[in-house]
C-alpha cells in the first residue's frame, strides 16, 4: 500500500477530523505540520486551487477537503466502516455531514466576530445546535447507533471546537446542557472514547492559541 502522508497543524478541526478516521482505521502515516502564516512549497504543490489544509497524500495523490478526505478514508480501507451498510442509513450520515458542513459554519464565525456580528452567529449556532438536538441523535449514543461513524466525525469537531470558541470569546454560552442534553451527553461519550481522547488536541493549549489568534484577527479587521 502506498505511503499515506497528512499536511496540517494541530490546532485545526478539520485537520483533527482527519486524523479521527486515520486512527479509526489504524492506518500508519505521517504528519506533516504546516506553517499557515508562510505556507510551504509541499500544500501549494498539492492543493494550488484554495491552498488550504489538511491535504492527504496516499503515494503522490492528493485528497484535498477535510469531509472528502474522510470519505476517501472509507472507502479505500474497509476496515472499521465509517459508514453503515445500509443505504439509507448512509443517506441519513451524509445528510448530518453536509448539515454540518454548511450550518457549521457559524461556529468558526463566531471565532472572528465582535459586537453585532458576534451575537448574530451565536444565535446562528443556537439554532443549529437546536436543529440536531431535535432531529439528528433521537435516542441513540452516536449518530450512527453504537459506534462513531462519519456523522460524528464531522460534528466531533465542530462541537469541541465550540466549547473552546465559547472559553476564547468569554461571551454567554451558548452550547448550554439543559438547552440541548442529548447533545452534551452524545459530545461526552465522543470524547470518552479512547481514539478520539488521546488526539484531542489540549484545551488548555487550544484555549491560549486561540485567544492569541483572536486578538491578531480582530485587530487586523
Amino acid at each position: 500500500m502506498a505511503e499515506v502522508k497528512l499536511i496540517g497543524t494541530l490546532a485545526s478541526p478539520f485537520v483533527c477530523r482527519v486524523i479521527w478516521a486515520l486512527k479509526i482505521k489504524g492506518i500508519p502515516y505521517e504528519f506533516i505540520e504546516e506553517d499557515l502564516s508562510n505556507k510551504s512549497p509541499l500544500l501549494l504543490k498539492y492543493n494550488p486551487v484554495h491552498k488550504k489544509i489538511p491535504v492527504l497524500l496516499h503515494g503522490e495523490k492528493p485528497v484535498c477537503e477535510s469531509m472528502i478526505i474522510v470519505e476517501y478514508i472509507d472507502e479505500t480501507w474497509q476496515q472499521n466502516s465509517l459508514l453503515p451498510n445500509d443505504p439509507y442509513e448512509r443517506a441519513l450520515a451524509r445528510f448530518w455531514v453536509k448539515f454540518a458542513e454548511d450550518k457549521g459554519v457559524s461556529v468558526w464565525r463566531m471565532f472572528r466576530a465582535k459586537g453585532e456580528e458576534l451575537e448574530k452567529t451565536m444565535k446562528e449556532t443556537e439554532e443549529m445546535l437546536q436543529t440536531v438536538e431535535e432531529h439528528g441523535l433521537g435516542e441513540k449514543k452516536f449518530f450512527g447507533g453504537d459506534n462513531i461513524g462519519m456523522a460524528d466525525i464531522a460534528f466531533g469537531s465542530v462541537i469541541y471546537w465550540l466549547e473552546v470558541i465559547e472559553e476564547i470569546v468569554g461571551e454567554r454560552v451558548v452550547f448550554e446542557a439543559h438547552k440541548f442534553p442529548r447533545l452534551h451527553a452524545w459530545i461526552k461519550n465522543f470524547k470518552q472514547v479512547p481514539i478520539i481522547q488521546e488526539h484531542l488536541p489540549d484545551w488548555d493549549w487550544m484555549v491560549a492559541f486561540g485567544k492569541r489568534r483572536r486578538e491578531a484577527v480582530l485587530a487586523s479587521a
